[in-house]
């Protein structure tokens, strides 16, 4: 069936020293026990709500009923971070502290040069780190670069996923954890539904309540088939925060480089604003990184946390409430030693003619030159040695650490 059909029936996731290179660059001396977690939100989330452009009027022109107000407007209005840009109300208990103590940073117009808008497509894109020019090694993903690289003295590799993901697959054997998933029950139980059904029985509305429960059972099958397979088996956010100190307790003593995913970030129907679907799932990925972050203990501040999504979604909200496959996103990046509490990365206003394509952020900041600065300001490694890494790809530094 076709999304749009569908949605028609519907009313409602160290290396140790520094190093010199062409003996006149200086690479960054590693951090001491560095660790590395990265966390991907599989199903593309809305950034525009978690980063709210707050000082954009085409923002709100553009969402009539899923905008997140200004700051100041009361209650649910955004949680300011700077003059253009506003964080999700839902965050303030547990990222907002983080940003205020310079451990978190956020970087909008992020992604990748991938123009398909497929969920599969594009984070296997990613998940690679190679260029989409010429013919790409699905056996190589970058991460798994990384580890090799680094050594096995080194690097301790672990997947906290149900299977190694594709951004840990190559030369190096990765172990894999999976963990406790979390699946979310429909509107109405089985119970609701023959209770409602009891009441009409005989009556002359009998077979129309049968035909609409009917069609809400189909319709709520076929977007949680969808939304499951954007999510790629990944675990939800409830799932994810009831993990994440175990996590930690496993990064501290056995993986210094993790990656996890955490899907249900799929919204075309019914997204919510400051309270919702999108706001719920929000709150608990943020509860769930705090956590971590707590639980990591003395070790957090040698620990760099990337939170990233295949793509963004579209600009303006569509007719179901919800808001569709896009192209630019918005990166997270957390630590304990980071050089945070700023919105980094090149950026543009965010009004109708910086739109891509008339629908889009734009993707300004690419995700290779983020990770390749990242793995060279905590690894000390060489040009030559991110080349191997992400070739063709000049890494770039954002002063993060």
């Amino acid at each position: 069936m076709r999304r749009r059909e569908l949605l028609g029936y519907a009313a409602g996731m160290a290396l140790s020293g520094s190093s010199l290179f062409n003996t006149a660059r200086l690479y960054a001396a590693p951090q001491a026990d560095s660790r590395l977690l990265v966390v991907f939100m599989r199903g593309a989330y809305d950034c525009a709500s978690l980063l709210v452009p707050t000082s954009s009027d085409f923002y709100y022109e553009s969402r009539a009923t899923i905008a997140i107000a200004r700051p100041g407007s009361g209650e649910g209005s955004a949680l300011p971070l700077n003059a253009e840009w506003a964080l999700h109300p839902a965050l303030g208990k547990s990222l907002l502290p983080l940003y205020q103590k310079q451990q978190l940073a956020f970087i909008p117009f992020a992604g990748s040069e991938d123009l398909t808008r497929s969920h599969f497509e594009t984070q296997n894109t990613i998940e690679l780190g190679q260029s989409l020019k010429g013919r790409r090694d699905y056996r190589s993903g970058f991460l798994n670069r990384l580890v090799a690289e680094l050594g096995r003295d080194t690097a301790h590799p672990g997947a906290f996923t149900g299977q190694v993901p594709l951004i840990l697959s190559g030369a190096v054997k990765v172990p894999n954890i999976a963990l406790t998933t979390a699946t979310k029950g429909s509107a109405l139980d089985d119970r609701q539904q023959n209770l409602i059904q009891s009441m009409y029985r005989d009556a002359p509305l009998e077979k129309q309540v049968q035909e609409g429960f009917a069609v809400l059972d189909t319709t709520a099958q076929a977007l949680e088939q969808e939304m499951q397979k954007a999510s790629g088996g990944a675990v939800s956010a409830k799932g994810l925060q009831g993990e994440a100190r175990r996590i930690a307790t496993m990064m501290r003593e056995r993986f210094n480089i993790g990656f996890v995913d955490v899907g249900g970030w799929d919204t075309h129907v019914n997204q919510g604003g400051a309270k919702g679907t999108l706001a719920n799932r929000l709150d608990t990925l943020g509860q769930a990184l705090a956590g971590f972050a707590q639980a990591m203990g003395p070790a957090w501040d040698n620990t760099v946390v990337v939170v990233i999504s295949e793509f963004g979604r579209t600009f303006r909200e569509n007719g179901n409430k919800g808001t569709d496959h896009g192209h630019g996103t918005a990166y997270w990046v957390l630590g304990g030693g980071l050089k945070g509490g700023r919105i980094l990365g090149e950026q543009v206003k965010v009004a109708h003619d910086t739109l891509h394509q008339d629908r889009d952020f734009p993707v300004l900041n690419h995700y290779r030159q983020i990770f390749g600065g990242l793995f060279r300001r905590m690894y000390g490694l060489d040009g030559k040695q991110l080349q191997r890494i992400f070739a063709g790809t000049k890494p770039r530094n954002l002063g993060l650490l």
